[in-house]
């Protein structure tokens, strides 16, 4: 399939939700490399370092301190930054929440199914559509 290994950061303040994502890409054999972070902050943090930016960002949008949006809001500020792809993984179907997220630019909206087999799916999707990408290495 020619599909590159992704280097993706997941911003989740739940260990349950960080677990499942797991489970979902060893389920799926997928060889991407997963950088975890609990919130934006740390997430922010972790972009700091040019060896590990990644090539795309699983955003939840209900975290604590800095929530997903005024998380996406300081990365979209940011020069380099601004152009990793944003896909926002959330249980929220706000339409507010929905039409804030693409106001700033993001990748995807991914609402959470509650089927686990629906949501190893999603992620299997998403990943394939990704790491056909030609994406800025930053």
């Amino acid at each position: 399939m020619g599909s590159k290994k992704l280097k993706v950061l997941l911003i989740e303040d739940d260990a349950i939700e960080v677990m499942k994502l797991k489970r979902a890409i060893k389920k799926l054999e997928m060889q991407h490399d997963l950088i975890e972070a609990k919130n934006g902050e740390e997430a922010l943090a972790i972009l700091k370092d040019e060896n590990v930016v990644p090539d795309i960002i699983f955003l939840d949008l209900n975290m604590p301190r800095i929530n997903g949006i005024e998380f996406l809001k300081i990365l979209k500020e940011d020069e380099v930054l601004r152009y990793l792809p944003t896909i926002i993984l959330t249980t929220s179907s706000n339409r507010k929440d929905v039409l804030e997220c693409y106001k700033h630019g993001v990748a995807g909206y991914i609402l959470k199914p509650l089927k686990y087999d629906d949501y190893v799916q999603k992620i299997e999707c998403t990943l394939n559509y990704w790491s056909q990408n030609e994406l800025i290495k930053a």
